[in-house]
């Protein structure tokens, strides 16, 4: 198997299981029990939640640990807006994922809540004209992503944060493709809420975090007991929360070389598409992107059809988020772009990670030429 999917997920990795095992068999108590058995993992999961907010330059009290990027990015645009009951607007992007930009859905059904959809320009880039002229009085929140997760393209998240600390405006930030790729500094971005997920930097599934900066206002969207400080209830998931911990330490580790290992390759995947089969275009802009993305057109051939023909041959790719794969509908990210073409149903997303190698490179561009030719014969 040759995998170029790791936007999608990433394989747990071994020093991250082996630091889940001891809570996964002899360490399982509940963490709120009163005893020493089960009260002694609080600060298994307080060890945790300082990796974490190694990775990103937070406090440790600035986390809070939840089951996914879904449910923290539910929880902050919920949380801004429950601390600004005269406000009900929404401003996010057309390029938002789907946990946001269904969230915003549901929200302008009701009465008393609109959303401002920003657009982006041909290369997924957004305008920070279009945001300034968006905010009103009655803004409650922004919400607009670090790195698209399927262009990779960056936002300038930093000025997007002061313009809304200058208005006066909350700013949630989806985190979840950049963290581990590329610096992602709470101290250099002042953003009021940042979510991440653990399974896009070789984490498990099913934990993730939302951090809240000190002063910013914060309630919960899962009621239930006392955890998380009473910003989260249910019962911690203490091997899945002390895997995240780790790979946040691993992701911090590894970060200062993750670009230079990872771009050539990406690089040479692009080179090798572009210029030796025809028809064949990039998508989001060609150098402020995450260095582990590359989103290609192939014109005149359906997403689905090549990625059947790839899957065949064991290499694994996407045509999108992983949360849309059961839709039948065109990526809404690149619809975005180029609305005027059928670029949405006809590319492919490739995304790296360390442990992809130059022969999976070449082996993955020869398949996509034969491909690509029978599809097209």
């Amino acid at each position: 198997m040759i995998y170029l999917d790791h936007n999608a997920t990433t394989p747990i990795s071994p020093e991250v299981l082996e630091a889940m095992m001891p809570y996964l068999t002899t360490e399982w108590g509940n963490p709120s029990s009163s005893y020493k058995f089960g009260a002694k993992l609080k600060s298994v999961i307080e060890t945790a939640r300082a990796q974490v907010a190694e990775l990103i330059g937070a406090h440790p009290l600035e986390i809070v640990f939840t089951s996914c990027a879904t449910e923290s990015n539910n929880t902050a645009i919920h949380a801004a807006l429950k601390a600004n009951p005269g406000k009900g607007h929404v401003i996010t992007s057309m390029v938002e994922h789907s946990s946001v930009l269904n969230y915003c859905a549901a929200l302008a059904s009701y009465d008393g809540y609109r959303v401002t959809y920003l657009p982006v320009d041909r290369e997924g880039l957004l305008k920070l004209a279009d945001l300034e002229k968006a905010i009103t009085d009655d803004t409650a929140i922004v919400s607009l992503m670090w790195a698209n997760n399927e262009t990779g393209v960056l936002f300038p998240v930093k000025e997007i944060a002061e313009i809304c600390r200058s208005r006066g405006v909350l700013y949630h930030c989806d985190a979840v493709q950049a963290a581990g790729k590329v610096e992602t500094d709470l101290r250099k971005v002042q953003a009021d809420y940042l979510s991440l997920t653990g399974h896009k930097f070789h984490a498990p599934k099913g934990v993730g975090a939302l951090i809240v900066r000190r002063k910013t206002p914060v309630s919960p969207l899962i009621h239930g007991g006392h955890q998380e400080r009473n910003l989260r209830g249910g019962t911690e998931s203490v091997p899945l929360i002390v895997g995240m911990g780790k790979a946040a330490e691993l992701a911090r580790k590894y970060l200062p070389d993750y670009e230079k290992k990872v771009r050539p390759l990406r690089d040479a995947l692009e080179e090798g598409i572009l210029s030796t089969i025809p028809n064949t275009e990039l998508n989001g802009h060609k150098t402020q992107r995450l260095a582990n993305t590359s989103n290609i057109t192939f014109h005149g051939i359906e997403s689905e059809a090549l990625l059947i023909l790839l899957d065949q041959e064991g290499i694994c790719a996407s045509s999108g988020s992983a949360c849309l794969a059961d839709s039948d509908e065109p990526s809404h990210v690149v619809k975005a772009m180029k609305p005027e073409s059928a670029a949405s149903r006809q590319m492919i997303r490739f995304s790296l990670d360390t442990a992809v190698q130059a022969r999976d490179i070449a082996a993955s561009v020869s398949c996509l030429q034969r491909a690509v030719t029978a599809l097209r014969d």
